[in-house]
């Protein structure tokens, strides 16, 4: 059975952006004023690098992003099950 969960989900006035945990990999959903992105990724490592590359995502809602994802692995723990929980950009 394939179950999805969310990770993640942080919204400010510049957009929407969905982490969402399926099987084994991650799912982000990016959308924003005239643009939406989807991939599917095996570690959050990879989709901070992914977020931090899409030209439509402004700093603020990176930044927001970043502290929703430090603080759910914190709590949650769970993106040790899928490649660890290193964040690049994260202090």
């Amino acid at each position: 059975m394939n179950v999805t969960r969310h990770f993640s989900d942080t919204r400010t006035e510049e957009g929407r952006v969905r982490i969402l945990v399926q099987t084994s990999q991650f799912v982000l959903e990016a959308e924003g004023p005239g643009w939406h992105h989807r991939s599917v990724h095996p570690d959050l490592g990879d989709v901070t690098l992914e977020l931090a590359w899409l030209p439509g995502l402004g700093a603020c809602l990176y930044g927001q992003v970043l502290e929703d994802l430090v603080r759910q692995v914190q709590r949650d723990g769970t993106a040790a099950e899928f490649g660890g929980t290193d964040l690049p950009g994260a202090a």
